[in-house]
């Protein structure tokens, strides 16, 4: 062989040696971010999602990818954004409460990490907390079941009130056990108790009118997502009607709203990032035991 050819020869070897290396390099997994609210709404909390993922040992753009997809507020997006995530072959999907009905129905092959105030059994995600089965595990706080000790801390508030008002998202899993339980606790307390409902923005001036009409002593917001991402806008609105309102979380009384008695829900979201990353990592969800953590 003739020296020319037996560089060229070694050179186009050299040169395609780094493309086969790097083609048997493992594929960098995919993290399938779902959620009901915008971006600009959970700057903290995607914050403490990548905390935990960092604890797990998995770092944005360094070892794993991350695709968001974002309702922003328009539940009926969900299916589409979670069959566009399962079209493109995500490794694990990280869902909030709505967005993981949506996810559940658009795969059983791919992981999905939940968070949610509901019983997880309760509302279908898994069939037991010891034994999730399935494809799905995540995090609960339970906070639902919170709804009760609301009612009774603005009772306490609010001896004379005869009458108090319940806000609650009929589209949110979980959703008829709030009231339920809501109705039981009033039924306990001797509160003539008046349900109401709101699913979008639309919906939260009506419902204050409506409070006026009713001439409730106070209200009660349930757990929600979407609740989540209006909270300011609750406790100004409660505010500026002079209404005594409950509500889970602190932004809502720095905006003007009574009280809060709630979770961490930051916290919720690192813990959300640790169990994706356990997931990365190989463990299945169906052997995984969802995590049940509150705060108050």
């Amino acid at each position: 062989m003739k020296r020319r050819q037996f560089i060229t020869l070694l050179g186009g070897a050299a040169a395609a040696w780094p493309l086969g290396a790097r083609a048997q390099q493992p594929a960098m997994p995919v993290i399938g971010f779902l959620n009901t609210r915008a971006p600009e709404q959970d700057a903290h909390l995607l914050a403490a999602f990548r905390q935990g993922l960092r604890e797990t040992g998995y770092v944005e753009g360094r070892n794993v990818a991350i695709e968001y997809r974002w309702a922003e507020g328009h539940h009926d997006r969900l299916p589409a954004l979670a069959a566009d995530l399962v079209r493109r072959q995500v490794t694990v999907i990280a869902a909030n409460s709505q967005a993981t009905v949506a996810a559940k129905a658009a795969t059983s092959t791919i992981p999905i990490v939940f968070i949610t105030g509901a019983d997880p059994v309760q509302v279908g995600f898994i069939s037991s907390l010891n034994r999730p089965g399935g494809n799905l595990t995540g995090v609960t706080s339970l906070d639902i079941e919170l709804g009760r000790k609301r009612l009774q801390l603005l009772h306490e508030l609010l001896p004379n009130a005869g009458t108090i008002a319940a806000l609650i998202n009929p589209t949110f899993p979980g959703s008829d056990i709030q009231t339920k339980d809501l109705q039981v606790a009033a039924s306990a307390l001797d509160i003539q108790l008046q349900i109401l409902h709101a699913s979008a923005e639309r919906d939260i001036n009506r419902v204050f009118t409506e409070l006026t009409r009713l001439q409730a002593g106070g209200l009660v917001i349930g757990n929600d997502p979407f609740f989540n991402s209006w909270s300011e806008q609750l406790g100004a609105v409660a505010l500026r009607h002079r209404v005594p309102a409950i509500y889970e979380f602190r932004p809502f009384v720095e905006a003007g709203g009574l009280i809060s008695y709630g979770g961490n829900i930051t916290e919720l979201y690192r813990l959300l990032g640790v169990y994706t990353g356990r997931v990365l990592k190989g463990e299945k969800p169906a052997e995984a035991q969802p995590s049940s953590w509150r705060t108050i």
